[in-house]
């Protein structure tokens, strides 16, 4: 880690202000998935092309997401099954920014991903109120229709590009928690290129160079496949095994 602290430290940063010009909340994404040890390489190479965001003096930030779904778990399967024109509902707390939002993000049929988002004063999740009028407007799910599905906790890094069309989101200490059961995935890495249109990405040109493919696994599905006995899993069999084959990888 103290190698990673150090390469974060040669970034050029920037503020949550000069973020905001890139927030791309009707984006296209890209995720990759590969093992810690290649982290520090894919750093150095990045350096050039993007600034950092830097929160009170850090340059990675604590995530805290508690998602939302039906009892029996229709999202995940909707998202199993390769159906678009889909949601994910989850609250979301920047713990160093001490920062709460409501979001709901949809998969469109056309690959795009819309995010709208409810900025909240505390961590006190309801949906109740505000909260349940946007999920009713936007979707088809009724506030006492979802209950809390899967907690998830990780580090993000977060970077922009210095022509500030695109951002890289890099996750990582991945631990889940779901009632009493915990997974925690310490050695995977989970970056995602966000852009508003499908381009030239440096980041991508870095991954192609260090052989790691794109993949599409989201963290809310790999967190409820890891946490939910018996739960369909069929369709993410191939995914599944490529990250157990990156946490068992030294690189």
């Amino acid at each position: 880690m103290r190698e990673v602290l150090d390469l974060l430290r040669g970034f050029e940063p920037i503020t949550l202000e000069g973020l905001s010009k890139v927030k791309l909340l009707d984006r296209m994404d890209r995720k990759y998935m590969f093992h810690s040890s290649q982290l520090p390489d894919v750093l150095s190479m990045a350096k050039e092309y993007y600034y950092i965001l830097e929160v009170t003096e850090n340059r990675y930030s604590r995530y805290s997401t508690t998602y939302f779904d039906t009892p029996d778990h229709e999202m995940y399967i909707l998202h199993h099954n390769g159906k678009l024109n889909r949601h994910k509902v989850r609250f979301r707390s920047y713990v160093d920014s001490d920062l709460h939002y409501f979001e709901i993000k949809f998969k469109s049929n056309k690959r795009r991903t819309i995010k709208s988002r409810l900025k909240l004063a505390n961590n006190q999740w309801s949906l109740e109120g505000e909260t349940g009028q946007l999920l009713e407007k936007i979707t088809k799910y009724k506030a006492d229709s979802l209950v809390p599905a899967l907690q998830v906790y990780y580090n993000r890094i977060t970077l922009a590009s210095k022509k500030m069309n695109e951002r890289i989101t890099i996750d990582f200490g991945l631990n889940y928690k779901m009632k009493e059961k915990k997974v925690e995935l310490p050695s995977l890495i989970i970056a995602e290129v966000k852009q508003d249109r499908s381009s030239g990405s440096p980041f991508t040109h870095i991954m192609h160079g260090m052989q790691i493919h794109s993949s599409s696994l989201s963290k809310y599905c790999l967190g409820i496949a890891s946490t939910v006995d018996n739960i369909k899993t069929n369709n993410f069999k191939i995914k599944i095994r490529n990250v157990n084959k990156i946490l068992s990888s030294h690189a």
